[in-house]
């Protein structure tokens, strides 16, 4: 059957059992909520579809409808493939359809594990992608072909979109909106979904107290949180050995060893999201910031920023800060 694209885009998910249900709600409910803003149900119409039209499991035990079977769904603006424990033996039958279905549409979006569907059909062949950081080295295992980044919330190569796991397919799908529409409604969206509209692709999918292990011992899990606390104190090896009432040398060896991170390598980090978030949510100058942050100056801080994210404080905050509400 030959479907013709109708006015307006059409987001048609694609359902399987055992579906991660946030990869499917959360996008939806930012397509949705963008709908509803422009005040034209048509600017999104989100569908889902199954192979055969009939319900689906999520991996929560949700039961989900789906509106079609995927060979009645209307012809896609944005093909929306999510992931979860069903893409770890997909029916071939959905493979097969993704592969001669999805080149068709305007864009093709995965969340989470879907990537692993859309490599499959082949559609990530060449191409830079993600997946949830904890099945990128599988991801490149298995698909040589594919150019697998690990560190970004989402990474667009030409029309194909992924995106790292779960809640990066809001962040992806705010993107995607702000693209289509402008950033009013995509800031607008996420304000009512109480969410942040500033993660753009390149951030990393971890902060800096993620990126590290927990460590074992009560006295370097407290120097971990107080560092993130304090990123403007003496985070020297010196002070922060004596905090825990160890030796440099005897601090140095088993942060590492618990963390999986040298010292200064978390206290880097640590200062690099703490003024990240200033820039994005404070008044102050990047002076202030570069202070309180524990960078002493704005250009040690500049620097750090053009290391890390290759971009300066000022340009950072020019393109990440939000709008002030009206």
């Amino acid at each position: 059957m030959t479907h013709h694209r109708p006015p307006g885009r059409t987001v048609l998910i694609v359902l399987f059992d055992d579906v991660q249900s946030l990869d499917v709600t959360g996008p939806a409910e930012v397509f949705a909520g963008a709908a509803c803003w422009s005040g034209d149900p048509a600017t999104y119409r989100v569908r889902t579809a199954t192979l055969d039209g009939g319900p689906v499991r999520t991996s929560s035990g949700l039961r989900v409808s789906p509106d079609h079977a995927l060979h009645d769904a209307p012809a896609p603006h944005t093909l929306l493939v999510p992931g979860g424990e069903g893409t770890r033996a997909p029916d071939p039958r959905l493979i097969g359809w993704l592969r001669e279905h999805a080149p068709r549409a305007e864009r093709v979006v995965s969340v989470c594990t879907g990537a692993f569907l859309l490599a499959a059909a082949g559609l990530l062949e060449g191409r830079r992608a993600t997946t949830h950081w904890a099945f990128c080295a599988a991801l490149a295992a298995r698909f040589p072909s594919v150019r697998v980044e690990p560190d970004p919330i989402y990474v667009r190569d030409g029309n194909v979109v992924t995106s790292a796991g779960v809640t990066a397919g809001i962040d992806l799908a705010l993107a995607l909106v702000e693209d289509d529409l402008g950033r009013e409604p995509a800031l607008a969206v996420a304000r009512n979904l109480v969410v942040f509209l500033r993660r753009p692709g390149n951030q990393t999918q971890f902060s800096a107290p993620l990126a590290a292990q927990t460590a074992r011992r009560p006295r370097l899990r407290d120097v971990q949180h107080w560092i993130v606390e304090n990123p403007g104190a003496d985070l020297s090896v010196e002070a922060l050995a004596a905090r825990a009432r160890l030796s440099p040398r005897h601090f140095a060896r088993a942060f590492q060893s618990e963390t999986g991170m040298t010292p200064g390598r978390y206290v880097d980090r640590v200062r690099l999201e703490a003024a990240r978030r200033q820039l994005e949510d404070a008044p102050d100058g990047v002076e202030e910031v570069s202070r309180a942050c524990g960078y002493g100056t704005p250009e040690a801080m500049r620097r750090a920023f053009v290391r890390a994210l290759g971009t300066s404080p000022a340009e950072y905050r020019r393109r990440f800060r939000p709008l002030t509400p009206a």
